[in-house]
This record gives structure tokens, sequence and C-alpha cells, in this order.
């Protein structure tokens, strides 16, 4: 268990105070080290199964360096993860000195460390030197020396701020990082007389590490993993199994080769996601029973739900847990096929995130970890719309967190990225999927060409461009910021002469070779809605002729949903939203998940609903996109958004959607916002920040605190900069 953990969620969640004592390392080379670990544990029926995107690795040598102005001697005790040197003032130190005194005054502190194996990271303790982010760090010093012996000019070294998590003991250094584990217990057994297996059922989808107690005789035990029990008793197609071969003195993980001395109890090293586990020991060998050791990341629910139907309750409750079972290391797609990092599903996550655990730190190890390291050879997960994703991430942390730190660490890579966008556009300045390039957009049930240029990936190409001149401003580039500004606002005046169907009132799917499309999905049409790159009659209209018309094909997985009922949450039809996720979400309750799935279709039956990818279980059922829910409930029926980076301003418009109350916290970067609300009456709370309250009513509402403003017929607003609660009287409309 990382005893950590939790201080990293917390207190830290963006920035750290510069006298706190914490180990450091270049930035995103941990992420990147740490990713590698969790994206290599994929297995496919026990066959090992890497990602199939160019890997990274951490720098070996790094160098990190502080200016020292010191008002007495200070001795400073020195640990480092890898083999190290001291330079002070420009001079080699003996050895490498566990401590070393400072003299009073001002002084340059050198330390290069080399690490093959893990991140070189180094913890410095001391009086007033103590290692932070304030920390210098370079990869490359650039140093040389002449036949003089004088010492190179190193002015073209590139340094950055430290990287750092908030490890912040010396005897924990970052390499020994692991999650969380709790013992577990199935909650029934089913024995199989056909071949002296037992079925155990954990009870509802979970992810960790089967224990095998009290294992007589030698031989192999086979186990068999499935979200179903349908999965776990086909031995011949269940997408994870694992074997297990004892020996009179060792134990053997047959898919690894590693091997352990025997012992009362084995614990398994690979994690795997299930519910159940058939296990189904070879003649010779016999388990006495079964647990389980529960994997996850110890994160806080900040955020809260429940309102007065039952089953929306429900549906809150297994989003959150869908949320925690795929928050670990990183934001992940599913726990039990990928347990890979992907894009698109993290953009989600992260928005989810900020309605449930607020956990930004795993917003940023997940963003770093995606970008990689220059040079950019592909597309991040060979996905376009996933570079554009990953753009649209920051634009939005940096929305809900304020942190400006980030988007200077993180500015360079969206450069180098963005670059790599520009220099495979076609005449027009828009993106086409080229050679090497995965157009995905959505699993789709209809036929969808992937070819030309996508109305689609323009509008989120569009975009990611605000975003680099939005982080531009920020960071005080005008250059930039102007270059990215103009190469947005061209490309937006295209999308409409380029995608328009003015006879459907709607955006054409794609341009091929010069020639519009004839077919119209819903795909480019809600994000133009959702980005707001349409205006109010256009809206209007693709809401009528494309989002509400029933002709135009269905949306079936939970990832296009989520924007799809944005889209009409953000019209203000939270009634019709509302029965969506009910028949929906709800519907995959009625089929037993205790987890939100990667596809649904409602059409499907028995163990069609298990299937996907040609394969019977396929399809996994618990995929961190399926949680949307969380994200639509906090934003659009508490009500509650950041206006101004860091909820610095903030909006709050609830809306019952037919509900006849509910209550719900959501949380902020150092606070939280809590409400409650009913037909008739509101209690509200911020603790951080200051905004308005927007509601409509069919009387001038009361307040305890300020005064109403009427803005339009029964529309009202209240200004709040109180962290007391605000009790509210008006009438629904």
């Amino acid at each position: 268990m990382n005893k950590r953990w939790s201080a990293a969620i917390g207190a830290i969640a963006i920035g750290l105070a510069a006298s706190a004592q914490t180990w450091i390392w270049y930035p995103g080379d941990y992420e990147i080290w740490l990713g590698n670990k969790m994206n290599n544990n994929r297995t496919e029926r026990g066959a090992f199964f890497p990602p199939f995107w160019k890997s990274d690795s951490h720098y070996v040598t790094v160098e990190f360096s502080k200016q020292l102005d010191l008002a007495e001697p200070e001795e400073i005790e020195i640990y480092a993860e890898g083999k190290y040197n001291v330079k002070f003032d420009g001079k080699l130190q003996f050895g490498m000195p566990r401590k070393f005194t400072l003299p009073a005054g001002k002084h340059n502190l050198n330390i290069k460390v080399w690490n093959q194996a893990t991140p070189p990271a180094i913890y410095i303790k001391g009086k007033t030197v103590n290692t932070d982010p304030t920390w210098r760090v370079t990869y490359e010093d650039k140093e040389w020396i002449d036949e003089s012996g004088k010492a190179s000019d190193t002015s073209a070294t590139i340094y950055a701020d430290a990287g750092y998590w908030n490890f912040d003991d010396p005897a924990t250094p970052p390499s020994q990082f692991s999650l969380s584990l709790e013992p577990m217990d199935y909650v029934s057994v089913e024995e199989k007389t056909a071949d002296g297996g037992r079925l155990y059922d954990f009870g509802k989808e979970t992810f960790g590490r089967v224990v095998l107690k009290n294992t007589m005789g030698n031989g192999v035990v086979n186990i068999y993993y499935g979200e179903s029990p349908e999965e776990a008793l086909d031995l011949d197609h269940c997408e994870t199994l694992d074997k297990i071969g004892f020996s009179s003195d060792n134990v053997t993980d047959l898919a690894t080769n590693s091997v352990s001395s025997r012992a009362s109890e084995y614990t398994l090293d690979n994690t795997k996601a299930f519910r159940y586990v058939y296990v189904a020991p070879e003649n010779g060998v016999n388990v006495g029973d079964v647990a389980m050791l529960y994997e996850y990341a110890p994160v806080e629910y900040r955020g809260s739900f429940k309102c007065s139907d039952p089953l929306l309750n429900d549906i809150w409750n297994v989003g959150a847990y869908t949320m925690h079972l795929t928050t670990r290391e990183f934001f992940i797609d599913g726990i039990k096929r990928d347990r890979w990092v992907w894009s698109g599903d993290a953009v989600q996550s992260y928005l989810m995130n900020y309605y449930l655990f607020f956990d930004s730190p795993a917003v940023k190890r997940t963003t770093r970890l995606l970008r990689g390291k220059d040079p950019v050879t592909a597309h991040i997960n060979t996905i376009l719309d996933y570079t554009f994703y990953w753009f649209i991430g920051i634009y939005d942390y940096y929305l809900y967190t304020g942190d400006e730190a980030f988007l200077k660490e993180i500015y360079p890579g969206m450069k180098t990225l963005m670059d790599y966008v520009l220099s495979r556009t076609n005449k027009d300045g828009m993106v086409e999927g080229l050679t090497g390039d995965w157009v995905f957009v959505d699993w789709a049930d209809f036929p969808m060409s992937k070819k030309g240029a996508l109305s689609f990936e323009q509008i989120l190409f569009c975009k990611s461009l605000e975003t680099m001149k939005l982080c531009a401003d920020v960071l005080g580039d005008g250059g930039d910021a102007e270059k990215y500004g103009k190469l947005e606002a061209s490309l937006r005046a295209k999308l409409l002469p380029t995608f328009w169907d003015e006879k459907r009132q709607a955006l054409v799917h794609n341009v091929e070779n010069g020639k519009k499309s004839d077919q119209v999905n819903k795909f480019a049409n809600m994000f133009a809605i959702n980005l707001g790159f349409l205006d109010q009659a256009t809206t209007d209209s693709v809401m009528k002729n494309v989002m509400l018309n029933p002709e135009v094909p269905a949306i079936t997985t939970p990832y296009m949903r989520f924007y799809e009922l944005e889209s009409l949450c953000a019209r203000g039809m939270q009634d019709k939203v509302l029965g969506e996720m009910k028949d929906y979400w709800g519907g995959m309750l009625k089929e037993g998940a205790t987890s939100f799935w990667e596809k649904y279709n409602p059409g499907d039956k028995g163990t069609e609903h298990l299937a996907m990818y040609g394969r019977p279980y396929g399809k996994s059922l618990c995929h961190a996109w399926g949680a949307s829910p969380i994200y639509l409930i906090g934003k659009y029926y508490l009500g509650v958004k950041p206006v101004k980076p860091g909820y610095k301003e903030f909006s709050i418009t609830p809306d019952l959607g037919g509900l006849k109350w509910m209550e719900g916290t959501v949380p902020t970067p150092n606070g939280e916002i809590s409400l409650y609300v009913d037909r008739d009456k509101m209690k509200i709370r911020a603790t951080e920040g200051e905004g308005y309250l927007y509601i409509m009513s069919a009387r001038t509402p009361k307040s305890s605190y300020g005064k109403f403003e009427k803005t339009g017929k029964n529309s009202y607003r209240l200004w709040i900069d109180t962290k007391d609660e605000i009790n509210i009287k008006y009438k629904e409309i």
C-alpha cells in the first residue's frame, strides 16, 4: 500500500510549497516510466500484449541544479535513485556524499544522476535547502572543456522545473510506488463436478490478484476469469486466464516463468479484472480455498449526489464505482481487456473526475504519459481524433483548475505536437487520415467512411488550435497567440462552406476528392453545438433536423452518448435526458451490470451483450466512458461549472429535470459547492470562489443573502460571494 497517495491527491492538488521536501525528477519522465509498467500489464489468454504505439523512455542522465543564498552554513542529506555526483560552485566533490555541508553565501549546487532502470531522482533534506519544484533540471548540460581547460558556454542548455508527485519520505523512493491492496472474499462458490473445478463469485466487477490457499499436491492450477459466469466457464474463449504450476518446493507462474517458494498461500503477481473466477486444478493438485487482494487507488469521493429517483441514485453510484475502478496510476479505458491509457477515454475521465474526485495530479500524470517525448512520429495512440482530444483535455484542465504552472510545463510538447498536425494538413488546411493514421470517431453500427476530410475531425482540430491560442495568451507569448488564432479563425470560417447541407440543415460527414458526402450523422453536429461553433438559429435547426431526428443513425456507445446527451442538456432538455439515462444506463443495470460497459445495445439479448470485436467476450463490462452520468448530473442537473479558471468565478444553474428533489456536492480545487433543490426551495453553499446562481421561478425568489436580479421572463440571478449557506424560496415553473 502506498501510504503517500492520499497526500498526493489532497493538499498538493495543484502546487507544492517550496519549503517541502520531496523526491524530484525530470518532468514527465516518471509518468512515462510508470505508464510503461502499467501499459505492459495487458495479456490476452495468457500472452503478453504490449501497446502497438511508440513507447518512450526516461532520460537516463539528469542534472539537478539550485542557486543558493544562505545566511549561515547548512548540512544537507542527499538521497538518490541512481549513481550520482555532486558539483559545488563548478567543482566536483569526492565520491557520492550522503551528507554535505554548504557554506554561507551565494553558491551553485549541481547534482547529476544516472539510472538506466528507473527515472533518475533525488531527495535533499536540509534546514532550508530541500528538493522541491523550484529546482531546475536538464537532460543535457552541453558542458565540455577546451584545450586550455576552460569550460564551454552552456547557455544553450534547456532547463525545466523539476517534476514531482509528493513522494515525501526519503525511505520510499518513487520507483517503489504501488497501488493499495485490500483482502476480499468471494460471496458464493459453485462446484462443477464435470472437471472438479469451482466457480467463485466475488459479487461485483472488481480488480486485483487471486490468492490460492492451502493448495495440496503437485500439478497445474488453471484459473479462468470472467466479467460474467459465461466467460469464466468458457475455457476456450475467456479473455484472460492464468496457469500456476505447483511442485514440492516451488510455485511457477507459467505465463511469466516467475518462480517463488511454496507456502500455504500463493498470491498471483498479475492483476486481473473479473467478477467470476473459475479455478480448475488438474489431476494431482487440489486448491483448498480462494480469495483476492483488491488493488485500487485510494481516491477520495469529494463529489456526491442523491435525489428522489432511486434508479438515478443507482446510476450515479455505479458510475462512481466504474470511475473508481478505472482511476489507477492513470485514467485507463477498461480494466479487463486493454488496461491502456487512451486519449479519447481519458478526456472524458478528466471531466467526470472534476465532479467526483477532483484529482488534479491524476489528470496531469495521464496528460504527460499520453504526450510522451519528441520527436513526434505518430498521432497519440495512433488515432487522429485522439491527438485533438489531448489538446482539448488541457483546455478543460486549465478551466477547472487554473493551473498555469502546468501549462508552462506542457506547452513545449503542445507546440511540437501541433507542428506535427500542421505538417499533415491538406491544401485547404484541413486534416485527413494519412498513411499510419487511425481515424476512429466511434464504434458505429452503420457504414461510415473514414476517408477524406471529416467534418468531425475539423471541429476537433479547430478547438485544438483555440487551445493553443489560449495557452499562448496565458503564458504571454503574443507571437504564438497570433499565429494559432489566425489558423483557428481560418479553419472555423471554412467549416460551414465546406460541410453544410442547406437542404438537410446539417453538417455532412465528410468531403472526399472534392465531393460532399450525402451522409449525415450526429458526431460533427453535436460537437459543433457543444463547442459553440454554431449561431443560435443554426443550433436550433441542427437540434431539430439531426439530434432529435429519429431518421439519423442512433449512437449506441456510452462514449458518444456522453457528448450526445451533453448537447441536449446544454439546450435545456434535462427532462428528456433523465429519461434517456434511465433507459440506457438503467438498461445496463437491469442486465445485471455492477459497472458500466464499453457499449450497450438495448436490442441485444443474453450473451449478445458480452460480444465485441468478433469475440464472444470481447466487450469490456467496466469502461471509463460508461460513467458519463457523473459529469452530466454535476454540470447540468446540479448545474455547477467554472466560469473563470480554477473556479475563481462559477455559475450554478440547477435543473431538476422532472425530479422532485436532489442534493449533492461538486468539488472545486480547494473547496466545494453543495446544494439542495426541490420545487420551491434551495440551499446553496460555496466554500471557494464567487459567482451567479441562475434560476427560473414563477415568482420573484427570496434569499437569505443578497437580492435576486431579474434577467428575463421568469428568469433571475443572484450573486454569491459568501461561504455561508444561503436559503432560497422560489416556485418551479
